[in-house]
């Protein structure tokens, strides 16, 4: 089954021609190819094709391969026909780390997918295998890709919990959306399961007292509650907040980087005219943001702006291993930012 090599060279310099969904669009096809370096969408999007396969038949035979440690001939083994004829799915994953065997078998195996097989190709990153993703790009196989970017921005991740809600046929406020994403500003796993917990609640609409009630301690100790307390002037609450996050757990480190982005957007806004999308596109930005901003704005100078900013510059130093005393730098800061940065 050893393609020409010629063809194969033309396929992999040829630009994408095959479907690129997201995760939640996912569908069966010959071959899957799963991108990206969200790990918890790519896993999502797999369990939802292999429900959906399962619906369509059930005896479907599902085997799972790491093509990190791929044996010669695992691939053929695995696609071929059984005694009974039934589908067969076969789970790649590891393949940004994959053996040369794998590479050149899958490859070839392009040339000619087997018959009711689904072979998902789980890639997380990296130049490890270009040729053989150039290939499933250009056409062969004939598959499809299921992008899975990593929700960094806030944005991203309230359309995901927009999307959520929206599946299930229930209304969340935009406040709402905002709290939860606050409270699981970094584990998209977590906010996902708070989600699922949401809806399970009998309320007609979720809003900002709903996930409060429901997380409350996470809510209040997370690093942007903080630091909205401090940029407020309400420097005993925020002292009060940070000590309470400091004693369960919370990491100094993304608590000064959580004050850093609230300045930086402030700083961002600061002297700008006009409002609206317009404004707000320009300075990558949602509206809300930009709203926020201003209000966060009030009693600042330029002079108080700048100085805060360094204080967050040399405590984020002090936070990485400069000082002896992590909480007392972020108290020292915090004292700063609640004056307005006052000299």
């Amino acid at each position: 089954m050893t393609a020409p090599s010629g063809r194969l060279d033309v396929v992999a310099a040829a630009k994408t021609v095959i479907p690129v969904l997201q995760w939640h669009q996912v569908r069966p096809a010959p071959v899957i190819l799963i991108t990206g370096p969200e790990t918890f969408l790519a896993d999502r999007a797999g369990r939802a094709l292999r429900d959906l396969l399962k619906a369509e038949d059930p005896s479907l035979e599902v085997s799972d391969v790491g093509a990190d440690s791929y044996q010669p001939g695992e691939l053929m083994t695995l696609a071929s026909p059984s005694l009974f004829g039934e589908p067969r799915l076969i789970r790649v994953s590891n393949v940004e780390k994959s053996t040369d065997a794998f590479l050149s078998e899958t490859l070839a195996y392009l040339e000619h997918p087997a018959d009711d097989t689904y072979l998902v190709l789980r890639h997380g990153g990296g130049v490890r295998g270009k040729k053989l993703l150039d290939a499933l790009r250009g056409g062969l196989g004939g598959g499809i890709e299921i992008a899975c970017a990593e929700l960094k921005k806030d944005t991203d991740k309230q359309d995901f919990v927009s999307a959520e809600f929206a599946a299930a046929g229930r209304r969340i406020t935009g406040s709402g959306i905002r709290a939860l994403v606050s409270a699981f500003q970094d584990d998209l796993a977590e906010l996902a399961a708070a989600c699922q917990q949401l809806l399970s609640d009998s309320s007609d609409e979720i809003t900002e007292v709903t996930v409060e009630r429901y997380y409350s301690g996470r809510v209040e100790t997370n690093a942007f509650k903080v630091a909205d307390a401090a940029i407020a002037g309400r420097e005993g609450e925020a002292l009060v907040l940070l000590r309470h996050a400091v004693a369960t757990g919370a990491d100094a480190v993304p608590m000064v980087a959580a004050f850093a982005a609230k300045i930086r957007t402030m700083a961002k806004v600061s002297g700008t005219r006009g409002g609206g999308a317009p404004l707000a596109q320009k300075l990558g930005m949602a509206p809300w943001q930009l709203d926020r901003a201003r209000r966060d704005l009030q009693g600042w100078t330029d002079e108080g702006l700048a100085h805060t900013i360094e204080v967050i510059a040399d405590t984020d130093e002090q936070v990485k291993g400069l000082g002896r005393d992590p909480v007392y730098a972020l108290e020292r800061m915090i004292a700063v930012i609640a004056r307005r940065g006052d000299l």
